[in-house]
């Protein structure tokens, strides 16, 4: 995080008064008002693969560049292609499965794709830019959360971790199976549960892993927050797993980066790479006040994996997190 915040720093600052969201507050998506009422909110994504199926590889990472747009409280409207193959491999299908994936994912959230761009690439990257629009006075960032809200988490952790296992061939495939499972679930139900409670603060679990999205969230809010590491939601046999070595680079960086803003207090450091793990499409993490929880709670009953109360919103030094 600490080499993409020198890169951003050469960015052109935006003096634009319709650019209501930019790269600035580390948000999940760009947002621009369109008329007084109504804003698009515009978001990239692609990575290369998390899995061996080219199929699977295109669901998730369609679902995972929906996130963000379901993050800000937003409605996708239609999204583009990016991808990056082999031209030599173009005649073995794996292209075609990959984006017949991508296109499955879309059509399940009811949007079109309208085009997209392939360049050569020796290593197969895939992803979408995805196109949304929310009203003003709906829009979800990550810089309105309030001392006392609840935090909480849609999906179990552990992907990152997961997916370096299947690379190796360790995965067990029940393992495997619940990450997919998880990666490609759409957080649109999610998404609009959190629209009709009103909440105004969340972000999506992604590549800086749980404590970075949070702490980017709480720096954007000028907030501290306490979570209980015994509420964190991780999918069965990540421990296991990391025990054994399957750790990505990506999730020891993301752990390293946190070391002066987290109080990890006793906190094993297998638990801690579980909470640093850099995830692929995962889950919504939530403000919630305390008045809106218990029906928050309710509603999000078959709309997502979990519904995990994780811990809470604190007055304090922005971006301090503690782990109790």
């Amino acid at each position: 995080m600490a080499e993409l915040a020198q890169v951003l720093r050469h960015l052109t600052p935006v003096d634009d008064p319709k650019a209501l969201v930019d790269a600035s507050t580390g948000d999940d998506a760009a947002v621009y008002l369109i008329d007084d009422d109504r804003a698009l909110v515009v978001t990239l994504d692609f990575f290369t693969p998390v899995v061996d199926d080219p199929y699977d590889f295109g669901r998730i990472a369609a679902a995972n560049a929906l996130s963000d747009v379901y993050a800000m409280g937003a409605r996708p409207l239609f999204a583009l292609n990016l991808l990056g193959f082999p031209r030599d491999l173009l005649g073995e299908g794996l292209a075609e499965e990959i984006i017949r994936g991508g296109s499955d994912i879309t059509r399940e959230a009811g949007i079109p794709v309208l085009g997209g761009h392939t360049v050569d690439d020796p290593e197969p990257k895939f992803g979408m830019a995805v196109v949304g629009e929310v009203a003003v006075d709906a829009l979800i960032t990550n810089a309105q959360a309030q001392p006392g809200d609840a935090l909480v988490l849609t999906k179990p952790l552990g992907t990152g971790i997961i997916a370096t296992a299947v690379k190796a061939g360790k995965a067990p495939d029940a393992i495997a199976e619940t990450a997919i499972r998880n990666m490609t679930w759409l957080n649109r139900g999610a998404a609009e549960v959190m629209a009709r409670s009103g909440i105004r603060a969340a972000t999506d679990v992604t590549g800086y892993g749980l404590l970075g999205h949070l702490r980017t969230l709480l720096r954007g809010s000028g907030r501290s927050a306490e979570v209980e590491v015994a509420a964190v939601p991780l999918i069965d046999g990540v421990l296991d797993l990391i025990a054994e070595g399957h750790v990505p680079g990506g999730t020891k960086r993301n752990l390293e980066d946190l070391a002066e803003d987290v109080d990890f207090g006793s906190t094993s450091h297998e638990l801690k790479l579980a909470l640093a793990d850099a995830q692929t499409s995962g889950g919504l993490l939530m403000c919630v006040p305390q008045e809106k929880l218990e029906g928050l709670l309710t509603a999000l009953e078959g709309e997502a994996p979990v519904a995990a109360v994780i811990g809470r919103i604190t007055q304090g030094p922005p971006g301090k997190i503690t782990l109790l």
